[in-house]
């Protein structure tokens, strides 16, 4: 790639001269002599080797080449700042990226609400966002290739905060066998029947969390799956009742009428990587987590505006 002829200071001058109305406008607003403006634009014009500036009476208009060039170099000094303002960031200990690992079942409004809240406040601060189920997190935090973790199991030699509870909902399509027998259930009755699960995606202690021992097992590899699969009649399953609410109100899902066990609700946890300080943007991600996860899920939230008002 070959370095370019123009820098980023000449496309300045010419943004000034244009925003400004002309050369001495131009020249007293960058605190230079009019004939160092007039010149650099001068330069620039020669080695793109287009006319950029026309003067009209007294007012330096743009070309139809210039109103082009001129569009696409505000974007290109804009990002250029904000290179600069990362770097002066992550000098003063700003992270360039938190790595956040989360259990598939946890709320994604609750996420996308606190990520929101998040992105003005950012500084140019990546989000890598991991989804994995039970021990999954579990290992990611371990491998310390996570900043903040959010499970809900007790991740032994880890601090955490409690956060919210999820209910999983013992569900089966309504034309399913044990729903045909129009009584209360048994576990006995569960065990003669097939049972949808979602594959552990950890990797040292994989477990079969909620699984009863049904001879009949299909393990999958994510909850849409095994929603699809149990709203289609093919066995039944536990599932978080905030990822099957249309479900459930379409009719394509009905709760299993169990004796007990019908519903469990599950404790979730944030952790952070004990091995490293939580830099500044880390904690104020961590703390708009707790925030959003603590508010109920139908409550009005509207998205913080951009900074600078853009869109």
């Amino acid at each position: 790639m070959k370095a370019p002829r123009v820098t980023l200071d000449q496309w300045r001058t010419l943004q000034a001269v244009v925003d400004q109305g002309g050369f001495a406008q131009a020249a007293e607003v960058l605190h230079r002599s009019q004939s160092s403006v007039s010149y650099t634009v001068a330069r620039m014009q020669e080695q793109l080797g287009v006319p950029l500036l026309r003067i009209d009476g007294r007012k330096a208009v743009l070309t139809e080449a210039g109103e082009v060039l001129l569009r696409r170099s505000r974007q290109l000094v804009k990002q250029a700042s904000q290179l600069e303002d990362l770097a002066h960031n992550m000098e003063q200990g700003w992270e360039a990226e938190v790595r956040l690992v989360v259990d598939a079942a946890y709320p994604n409004a609750r996420l996308v609400r606190a990520l929101t809240a998040f992105m003005p406040q950012s500084r140019g601060c990546r989000v890598r966002l991991r989804e994995e189920v039970l021990s999954g997190v579990e290992d990611v935090l371990k491998e310390g290739t996570a900043d903040l973790a959010i499970s809900g199991l007790n991740i032994p030699g880890y601090l955490c905060t409690e956060m919210s509870t999820v209910e999983f909902v013992a569900v089966a399509h309504p034309d399913h066998p044990l729903h045909r027998l129009q009584r209360e259930l048994s576990f006995q009755d569960l065990e003669g029947q097939m049972q949808v699960v979602i594959r552990d995606s950890g990797r040292q202690q994989p477990r079969d969390v909620g699984w009863l021992g049904a001879e009949q097992r299909w393990t999958v590899g994510s909850l849409a799956t095994a929603a699809s699969f149990v709203s289609s009649g093919l066995g039944f399953a536990w599932l978080p009742r905030h990822l099957i609410e249309r479900e459930l109100k379409d009719g394509l899902l009905k709760p299993l009428p169990l004796d007990q066990g019908g519903s469990r609700n599950t404790r979730y946890l944030l952790y952070s990587n004990k091995d490293k300080s939580l830099g500044p943007a880390t904690q104020i991600l961590a703390e708009l987590i707790r925030r959003f996860d603590a508010a109920p899920l139908d409550a009005p939230f509207a998205a913080p505006p951009a900074p600078n008002g853009e869109s």
